[in-house]
């Protein structure tokens, strides 16, 4: 830079309302029609021969019909005119077929009002009627939906709407309420950069990343299946606790040859989309952990298969080939399920507030109310009500939308369709 130029700002420009001020005339040109490629090309080069600046811009092509919405200033320099322009708009949307309408006015759109969410919705199918609650609900607690679209088109329907005006935990209540009674899944969120910032999701095992119960695999090896079924009925009475009921089971299988260790392993079932939502979820740098009241003969082996970064569960007991009937170490319970996660997320270097924990029971609890989100998977009534929030399809990367990730990118980054 010579001595004779003054230096450049460093600061950012002013926007265009502080230059022009908040009542400058602007215009609102809205395009629609059959979509073509070159619509938004087209009307730009149009509108740029009357020098306008583009405030915002907004498109949406759905069905193969385009809304496109143009906010620009009005034309000032040169002698033209806002008559000129409408008129040389008109004439261009009417050779290709479109139609448009421009409207005057002042300014940029009004401020957003605090409190800003994102409202996830999963339906199977998405339904008018269950549409209409949920705005109505939105409405109901003072929020203004500033956009929606769609996430997904299949396993399921997943649309998003961008909410303000109202908190997020209103909004929250409010909504899983609605939800419960119409049959659809909601998710509600605070927007900001933390929602892309959740880097570490933690699932529990049995009934959520597989779709069986491990102990009564091995039950079934052991000829004990009524026995453990009649044990776990007591646990769901409160009449055993966790603890209790582990101890008791897992001494039905006493005697049991090491071998049946491979079986069970071959017999686990993953969850539908128990891949895709791992795979997608590490392709993003998250970082993917499960705990479970189950066994680490197991777990480990998931640990391994899908290449997670932390696994944690009771160790069986072996002593001279046979399982002893007993476990060893710490034992894996709701509590130890929640004390988990805050050391995972520790040892990841994640704020709570950034972790997602997945779960279907009673056990979990204590761990999706940790999270930063809890999502309850197919989980018992007092899990749904208790957790942040609930998917009830038997998709596991529906997760996936409730992260805001759509199934385009899902597809995009994967290359085939689980």
């Amino acid at each position: 830079m010579s001595a004779s130029q003054p230096p450049q700002s460093l600061t950012s420009p002013e926007p265009p309302e502080s230059r022009q001020g908040i009542d400058a005339p602007t215009l609102l040109v809205k395009i629609f029609g059959k979509d073509r490629p070159g619509i938004t090309a087209g009307l730009f080069d149009t509108l740029a021969a009357y020098s306008v600046d583009v405030v915002d811009i907004e498109q949406v092509v759905t069905r193969g019909r385009i809304v496109l919405c143009a906010l620009v200033t009005a034309p000032t320099a040169g002698g033209t005119t806002e008559g000129d322009l409408r008129a040389t708009v008109h004439s261009w949307a009417e050779s290709l077929k479109l139609q448009a309408e421009i409207i005057s006015g002042t300014g940029d759109n009004r401020p957003r009002g605090d409190g800003r969410s994102h409202v996830t919705v999963l339906g199977h199918p998405l339904t008018a009627e269950s549409t209409a609650a949920i705005a109505a609900t939105i409405t109901s607690t003072g929020g203004n939906i500033d956009r929606i679209f769609r996430l997904a088109k299949y396993p399921v329907t997943a649309v998003e709407f961008a909410v303000s005006g109202t908190g997020t935990e209103v909004l929250r209540t409010a909504l899983a309420t609605e939800a419960a009674g119409i049959g659809v899944d909601v998710a509600v969120v605070s927007a900001g950069l933390s929602r892309r910032a959740q880097r570490l999701v933690v699932m529990d095992v049995d009934s959520t990343l597989i779709q069986d119960e491990v102990i009564e695999l091995f039950a079934a090896h052991a000829g004990c299946e009524a026995d453990v079924a009649a044990v776990t009925e007591q646990a769901m009475r409160g009449e055993l606790d966790f603890e209790q009921s582990l101890h008791a089971r897992v001494a039905l299988l006493a005697g049991l040859d090491v071998s049946v260790v491979d079986k069970v392993r071959a017999e686990v079932r993953l969850t539908p989309g128990a891949r895709t939502l791992i795979r997608t979820l590490k392709r993003l740098g998250y970082q993917v952990g499960v705990v479970s009241g189950g066994f680490t003969q197991v777990t480990d082996d998931l640990k391994e298969r899908l290449g997670l970064d932390f696994a944690s569960a009771n160790t069986l007991e072996v002593v001279d080939g046979k399982l002893t009937g007993r476990v060893t170490g710490d034992i894996v319970d709701r509590a130890g399920k929640a004390r988990l996660l805050r050391s995972f997320a520790a040892e990841a270097g994640v704020p709570l507030a950034q972790t997602v924990a997945i779960g279907d029971g009673a056990n979990d609890l204590d761990m999706l109310n940790t999270a930063g989100l809890g999502v309850a998977f197919n989980a018992k009534p007092v899990v749904r009500r208790a957790a942040h929030t609930a998917v009830n399809v038997p998709f596991l990367d529906t997760v996936l939308y409730l992260l805001g990730i759509t199934r385009e990118e899902v597809e995009a980054a994967d290359g085939l369709v689980e």
